[in-house]
């Protein structure tokens, strides 16, 4: 296989992988796991895949001083937030509509910069938000049972805090690569939430194979694999491309939920899916 097709299939592994991350959304809940509980042992497991990956490749180093400080924050404030509320958000409303509503994020990321660091938004960008948001609003109105609207504003608070956490990353630590950026995230996410759920009564220790699996299953398949084939694909094939491909996240989303979780899937939902799709496409080829 030629490194184009290894980087594209790398690209397509990870968009399925952080795809899963709604769906062991909804199994914990089944199963009985607290969102803390969750995402505590989601990042302190994946902590060892993903440090050990990069020391093997050369790739790991420790931030020191103001970029420490940053990153850290990044983690347990930015990254940390948005993943409390979009399972928040998954729980209130389902799988496939949390991963679309959460993708609008690259829209939010060319407001926010229109917004505070002055870049000119195009015609042509414009469009594309506004094509982009109409997709919420089609797929939020086509659930047959109704959506709850406070599922809908946590998973947009998800999107927007997520476009924050990317917009300042980008400003603030414009000279640390992903990588690095991402091996400092992930044990400031894991200290957010085991801080949070030890002060909330919420932190348990996960109890039998089904708790377990959900723990070891998101850790692997919703955090580590994805993110090491997000790095490997970037190396391959460019960040622009890789994000391109990483579009298709909300897909897989979807098809998982319709597969394993019995959820609805309506003529509306796809078409306003492919909007949200299509606008995230124009804002990133614009960038690009």
């Amino acid at each position: 296989m030629s490194p184009e097709r290894r980087g594209v299939a790398l690209a397509i592994l990870s968009a399925a992988g952080f795809g899963t991350l709604a769906i062991f959304g909804r199994l914990a809940e089944a199963v009985g796991l607290s969102i803390p509980t969750l995402l505590a042992y989601r990042f302190s497991l994946a902590i060892p895949m993903v440090w050990g990956y990069l020391v093997w490749r050369g790739r790991f180093r420790v931030l020191a001083g103001r970029h420490l400080a940053i990153a850290l924050a990044l983690g347990a404030f930015g990254y940390a937030a948005m993943s409390g509320l979009f399972l928040w958000g998954v729980a209130l409303t389902n799988a496939g509509l949390a991963g679309i509503l959460l993708y609008t994020y690259p829209a939010f990321v060319v407001v926010l910069a229109a917004l505070f660091l002055d870049e000119r938004v195009t015609a042509r960008t414009a469009i594309a938000v506004v094509v982009a948001l109409a997709g919420v609003a089609l797929v939020s109105g086509a659930q047959p049972r109704g959506v709850d609207p406070l599922g809908v504003a946590v998973l947009l608070l998800a999107a927007v805090v997520y476009a924050t956490y990317i917009s300042v990353s980008r400003v603030v630590l414009h000279q640390i690569d992903a990588a690095t950026l991402t091996a400092h995230v992930i044990p400031a996410a894991a200290a957010a939430f085991l801080a949070y759920g030890g002060a909330a009564g919420t932190l348990a220790l996960p109890g039998g194979p089904a708790q377990w699996g959900v723990v070891l299953g998101i850790s692997l398949l919703a955090t580590a694999i994805p993110i090491l084939s997000f790095f490997a694909a970037v190396a391959l094939i460019g960040a622009s491309r890789t994000s391109v491909v990483s579009t298709f996240e909300p897909v897989f989303t979807v098809v998982l939920g319709v597969a394993l979780l019995g959820e609805p899937l309506t003529p509306a939902t796809v078409v306003g899916g492919l909007a949200v799709l299509a606008g995230v496409l124009i804002v990133q080829a614009e960038d690009g």
